[in-house]
Order: structure tokens, then sequence, then C-alpha cells
């Protein structure tokens, strides 16, 4: 394998400084070297080899890899070509083509994803790779679900300006290109938080089973409720705000019109799942959702927490909010700028067997109410 000496990250809009300063924390001796709004590259230490199937951990990178070299050539006949080029005789099996992002999530509806421009870029590649290399008849084929798998990186930095690097398949999101899921609103959604969910359920790969019971903390208007029964859950949507009449109705759905503070914490004792989406500081999110999982009635299997992100500065928190959530007993915590977030991420918690949350030093039994009234009791609305 080649000996590359620059990695290439790409990243939402906006988020450079951000993915800056998480690179230079945990790679200090990393150079950051070339930017463009969305792409970076990064000069690797001479004197320290990374493995080919190096991982970089970073919440706010969409896609990563190993650097080939730019083409800037004016055709895309021309460009086609130089990927070639650049390609030597390594073995790729795979070929991902993908835009950088032109503007930040919801720009006038801009949403980051494959467009015509790296249809026909990827078209010219394959149309200039010679019929006599045998990897031709990889690259045409669909995705395999197979893990190390090296992959031909084409990133389409500028209108003439084409970045090619290679990385190794790994989890779920490396087998994507660029990092990006290929999903549409469906006309029947209610909001765009619908894909937003749709994406983290897709990312987190929570072990779900037919009719458990979810929770949704802010979830007016109902897009995300609605993705999470179309996963098989019942939902309870917390929110005192109205919510679409097409979930409101939909008997799988119940609304609860408070505030996710103000509900009694007994009420979640059949809840497996919970979400959190609410346009307030990661702080808030995370007082209310320790409230509902440390309850020594409740037993959450895994959440799904939006932290909005309301200055980028409280990026630098992250670490802080990650080993929080870790405390309450969630050993596998995971973040990740999702490609439908904007200035937020996502966190993924499961636990890894029936054990709860350790119980707040606070809370005892006698300091509870004795009846609630139950979620899942009678019919769901």
């Amino acid at each position: 394998m080649l000996n590359a000496t620059f990695l290439y990250i790409t990243c939402q809009i906006g988020a450079e400084p951000a993915l800056k300063r998480e690179i230079a924390a945990r790679y200090p001796d990393f150079r950051f070297a070339y930017s463009r709004p969305g792409f970076l590259t990064f000069k690797l230490p001479a004197d320290r080899a990374l493995k080919a199937d190096f991982r970089l951990e970073s919440i706010f990178a969409r896609a990563y890899g190993f650097v080939l070299g730019k083409v800037t050539a004016e055709s895309i006949e021309e460009r086609a070509k130089a990927v070639y080029q650049l390609t030597g005789e390594q073995p790729f099996t795979l070929m991902h083509v993908w835009p950088r992002d032109q503007y930040t999530p919801g720009h006038h509806g801009y949403t980051p994803g494959m467009n015509e421009h790296s249809a026909a870029a990827r078209e010219a590649i394959l149309a200039a790779w010679p019929e006599s290399d045998p990897r031709r008849g990889w690259l045409t084929q669909p995705p395999r679900e197979k893990p190390g798998q090296l992959v031909l990186d084409v990133i389409l930095v500028g209108p003439n300006e084409w970045w090619v690097g290679y990385h190794f398949t790994a989890g779920y999101v490396s087998r994507l290109p660029g990092g990006l899921q290929s999903l549409l609103l469906p006309p029947h959604a209610v909001s765009r938080a619908y894909l937003k969910m749709q994406e983290a359920l897709a990312w987190a790969q929570f072990p779900f089973e037919a009719d458990q019971q979810a929770v949704e903390i802010g979830c007016a208007p109902g897009g995300a409720s609605q993705a999470l029964m179309e996963a098989g859950l019942l939902v309870t949507g917390i929110d005192p705000a109205e919510v679409d009449p097409v979930v409101a109705n939909d008997p799988r759905f119940h609304h609860v019109r408070k505030r996710g503070a103000d509900v009694q914490r007994r009420e979640f004792r059949k809840t497996r799942w919970l979400t959190a989406d609410m346009n307030v500081a990661p702080q808030y999110t995370l007082d209310t959702v320790e409230a509902i999982v440390t309850h020594p009635e409740v037993e959450i299997r895994g959440l799904l927490l939006t932290l909005k992100l309301l200055d980028w500065d409280l990026a630098l928190m992250l670490p802080e909010y990650l080993e929080r959530i870790r405390g309450w007993g969630y050993r596998d915590v995971r973040a990740r700028q999702l490609q439908f977030n904007r200035q937020e991420i996502c966190v993924a918690a499961l636990h890894g067997g029936k054990s709860r949350p350790p119980r707040r030093d606070s809370e005892t039994r006698s300091e509870q109410p004795r009846k609630t009234r139950k979620f899942a009791k009678g019919k769901r609305k």
C-alpha cells in the first residue's frame, strides 16, 4: 500500500474550527495543511506511519482517508484520466465519488448529498478506466457489506478541482460515499426531523424489538416520531407544543403536552428507548435526561440525544458531556455530527446488558409519587 503523507477530512460547512480543535487535541503531531469550506487536509508525522485501517474517531469528520493527490485539469475527461493514473496498481474494489458541501444544511432547503456533478464524475472515471484493467469490474458493482475493502475516494472540491484518496471500509459510515446517506423526505413526513431521525437510527443500529416503547422529548411537530414508529416502536411524544394531526391521530402515538422536566419520572418505567431534541443548551438536555434515566424504577436501554451547539465553543465541552452520559451507566457512547444535523451533534448511548444506570444520591423510593399515570396504559391515541 502507498505510504501516504496527508490525510483528508470532510465535514459540515461551519464545523471546520471545531474539527481543527478536535484534531489538535487528539493528534497534536498532525499538521493542518489545506482547507476549503467543508474540506481539510493534514500532513501526517514522518516518523509515525499510520496503519491502513486507521480510525480517526472524530465527532465532526463526516469522511476521511489518505490522500493520493489532486487533479485540476480543465475538462472532466482529463480529470477522469488523471484519477486513473493516480491509482497506480492498488487493488481497489469500490469507488466513492461525492461533492464537497456547498452550503450549511437547511440553507434555502439545501441538503448535503450526491448531485448531478458527482454522478457525471463517476461516469467519466469509469469511461476513462481501461477495459483491460480487472479492477474496473469491481468498481462498477454495488457496494458490499464486507469490511476491510479498499475504496478509491474522489471528492469534488471545486468545479475543476478533485481530490483523490483512499480508505478501508470498517463500520456502517465508511461504506457510504462521503459518509452520506441517500435519503429523501417522503410526502407523508410532517417535518425535516424525519430525515434526521432516519439517519440517526441507521447510524446507531439499535436492537429494536417490535412494539417496544419509546419516548421522544421535544417531539413537535412529529417528524422524528414518525420515523420511530416506522422502525416498529410505540412512541410517546413529550412537548408543550402541538403535534401535526397526521402524527397525533396515529394509534401508535401518544402526546403528553408538557415539558420533559415536568413529567413524573415513574411514568417512564416501561420506556426502553429515549430520544431528545430540544432547542436548548446541552446542559439543559442532559439535566432533563439524567433525571429520567437515573430514577430507580426506570430502565432505559438506549438514548439518542441531539445536543445543540448554540455556540461553536460548546464543542470544547463535548468530552465532558459524553463522560457524563457514561456516568449514567451507558458504556457504549458515540457522537457524530450527522448529515442532516445543523449546528448540533447526535449522541447514541446503549447499555451493554440489563444493568440499570446508577441512581442519583438525592433520590429514594420514598421521595417519588406512589401513583402516577403510566404512558403505556390504555389505548394510545
